[in-house]
């Protein structure tokens, strides 16, 4: 029963990381400017470090 847990905490841990890495990389990629634009941005860092601290915390629950 333990490898099925595993391997669902490291599936949310990769789909954490995609998300994350790719919600960054969209911050920068925006086109909007202006306050629209940091709005946009902020919103895409903070899904994007979330992302990632979900993802480091999955593996460190796999640990």
């Amino acid at each position: 029963m333990t490898d099925w847990i595993n391997a669902i905490v490291f599936g949310v841990a990769l789909i954490a990381f995609t998300l994350g890495l790719s919600s960054i990389v969209m911050g920068f990629m925006t086109a909007e400017t202006g306050a629209k634009g940091m709005q946009e941005k902020i919103e895409y860092g903070f899904f994007g470090v979330s992302g990632l601290v979900v993802c480091l915390l999955m593996g460190y629950a796999l640990a």
